[in-house]
């Protein structure tokens, strides 16, 4: 990956697209519970989302090694897809984008603050 890749995305863009043709493949059922590992993930991402890359990878290779094992989505996955996804993204408590803006948000305003007392 270059620098221009990085800054434009475009390495995004060519990995979702890389994604989205392998998860076409996939039967009815993977298919369905690849879009809900997709929901599921992306509020664990940074600003790009880079760092879930290798996550949906994974995912995606699991359920393309059960499809082909004959298993169905939720024989592999379970009734409970949303957990599934939280231990992928690190657990219970996993720190989303939301608590990271959070954070920031309340160290600048502890900054701002601590000038207008000064």
């Amino acid at each position: 990956m270059n620098f221009w890749e990085t800054v434009t995305g475009s390495d995004l863009t060519r990995e979702w697209k890389s994604f989205e043709a392998r998860a076409a493949v996939l039967p009815d059922d993977h298919r369905a519970a690849w879009e809900q590992i997709k929901g599921h993930l992306f509020p664990h991402g940074d600003f790009t989302g880079r760092n879930l890359l290798p996550i949906f990878d994974a995912a995606l290779g699991l359920l393309e090694e059960t499809a082909a094992d004959g298993l169905s989505a939720g024989e592999v996955l379970g009734d409970d897809v949303r957990g599934f996804c939280t231990a992928l993204a690190g657990g219970e408590g996993a720190r989303t984008y939301r608590d990271r803006w959070r954070e920031q948000l309340n160290r600048n305003v502890a900054r701002k603050l601590k000038r207008l007392e000064g």
